[in-house]
């Protein structure tokens, strides 16, 4: 396992009218399971518009689709350090909202 730490927060962040393209920003990941990252991300926040309940869909289906146990953070502005498995953690923005997900 790895500890990685990561920072958000307000970075000059223009949102445009079309959707906001994920920008990863720490990754420890296979290239195929980012992209599902940021799809699954971004089908949540079409759904949602509230923190906790887009973190709880995305959780709920990597749990669906990789097995227990996964954890989500999404938020404008925090600090966190995780211990993580190897190859299972993103860090990602979508417009001005962080994303964290990782596997422990």
């Amino acid at each position: 396992s790895s500890s990685t730490d990561t920072s958000s927060g307000p970075k000059g962040t223009s949102d445009g009218a079309s959707a906001p393209k994920a920008i990863i920003k720490n990754v420890d990941m296979s290239e195929e399971m980012q992209q599902e990252s940021v799809d699954i991300a971004s089908a949540a926040l079409e759904k949602y518009n509230i923190e906790k309940d887009i973190a709880a869909q995305i959780k709920k289906e990597f749990d669906r689709r990789h097995g227990p146990t996964w954890h989500v953070v999404v938020g404008k502005n925090f600090g966190s350090y995780v211990t993580h498995e190897t190859k299972h953690f993103i860090y990602f923005y979508v417009g001005s909202l962080a994303i964290l997900i990782w596997k422990s």
